[in-house]
């Protein structure tokens, strides 16, 4: 039998072995204060002396927050209408029933409503879609990011990500903008009409520019060639998505608005994380402290039926909304506040009441020991 020895090094956790034997490695941690967990801690002790007033400090703070929030909110003017059309007594039901990507006659409808109230500072006019999962993993990388940047080389020969948006089946051309979210882009056109007391029609003005993040106009999105090109020889030797009517470049007469810096555009390619979500259209502008944005009366809501989402049960809305401090309105966040202040305020109560309940006695205990 042969003999071993070893020497143990408490310092540095290795165990030695000599001879022909091989050196082993104990599993103990090194004689560190990191690793030894001796490095200095501070732990609070929870007293009611400290934590009462934690919790009626965050009542009293929460709850006047969560109000404010929730009457802003609520003070937010919003009106929704849905012309998806699936009720034969909708005006956009043969529209939603006949029309299909492929139609090359658009389909049009109008509907009619009313303001109780009017909405008397900017208005924002949103698109909304449900059952549409722009947050699926394939769509959400289907696009080229150095294309949208205007990078010439990406223009021509698209990345992987686009496939089977890259090329032109029919003619191998690479698609400019490449890939599913561009493909599937929001083309209905809405219009809105305000009818006076005496029967005259007008239009309501809406602006297109200004919807999109500044980041995302000015960073993210470029057209390639520099800003002043001419973006028809640019995208020479390109087509356009399979779904699109007319090419990236015919997107708008503004050359400030056209190619990949079209706004409208650059709203849809920012993908939502819900399958229901709304995004923003147009703008109303109030140019009158003295005359509402949109006075109370009838209204005529016109809509070219393009997008059509019979084949995955989608729903569609327009919807007029005003703006606060805190932004569009969602009264979560003041129901929130309000629910956790409340509970914060309640616990506080309930232990209070324990703490001099029980309390005094076992100090009486500890004294009399």
């Amino acid at each position: 039998m042969m003999a071993s020895s070893y020497n143990a090094k408490d310092e540095d956790g290795h165990i030695t072995m000599s001879g022909p034997g091989a050196s082993l490695r104990n599993k103990k941690p090194e004689n560190t204060a990191f690793k030894q967990q001796r490095l200095p801690a501070w732990q609070p002790i929870l007293t009611a002396g400290t934590v009462l007033p934690a919790f009626f400090i965050i009542g009293l703070v929460f709850i006047p927050v969560g109000i404010g929030l929730y009457v802003t909110s609520n003070n937010i003017r919003e009106y929704e209408i849905d012309y998806t059309g699936t009720n034969a007594s909708s005006p956009c039901f043969n529209c939603s029933q006949n029309f299909s990507w492929n139609n090359t006659r658009p389909c049009t409808c109008s509907i009619s409503f009313s303001l109780d109230q009017s909405f008397d500072s900017n208005v924002f006019m949103y698109y909304g879609l449900s059952n549409f999962y722009q947050n699926h993993r394939r769509y959400v990388k289907s696009r080229d990011d150095s294309q949208l940047n205007g990078d010439m080389e990406s223009l021509k020969k698209p990345s992987k990500e686009c496939e089977p948006y890259a090329y032109n089946n029919n003619n191998n051309r690479p698609i400019a903008p490449c890939g599913a979210i561009a493909n599937s882009m929001f083309n209905d056109s809405l219009e809105l009409f305000f009818h006076d007391p005496n029967g005259t029609k007008t239009a309501v003005p809406l602006t297109k520019t200004g919807i999109a993040w500044w980041t995302d106009k000015h960073v993210k999105f470029r057209n390639p060639g520099g800003n002043n090109a001419n973006l028809t020889e640019v995208f020479q030797g390109t087509s356009k998505p399979v779904n699109w009517r007319l090419p990236v470049y015919e997107l708008d007469s503004d050359p400030d608005n056209n190619g990949f810096i079209n706004e409208d555009f650059i709203v849809w390619m920012r993908t939502a994380a819900l399958p229901t979500f709304r995004k923003l259209y147009r703008i109303i502008h109030k140019k009158n402290n003295m005359v509402p944005t949109l006075p109370r009366g009838n209204y005529t809501l016109d809509v070219v039926y393009n997008f059509p989402v019979r084949s995955f049960e989608g729903r569609k809305r327009m919807i007029l909304s005003t703006m606060s401090w805190m932004g569009g309105k969602n009264p979560f966040l003041g129901i929130a506040y309000i629910t956790v202040g409340s509970v914060c305020f309640f616990l506080g109560v309930v232990l209070l009441i324990i703490h001099h309940k029980y309390g005094n006695r076992n100090n009486s205990a500890d004294i009399a020991n």
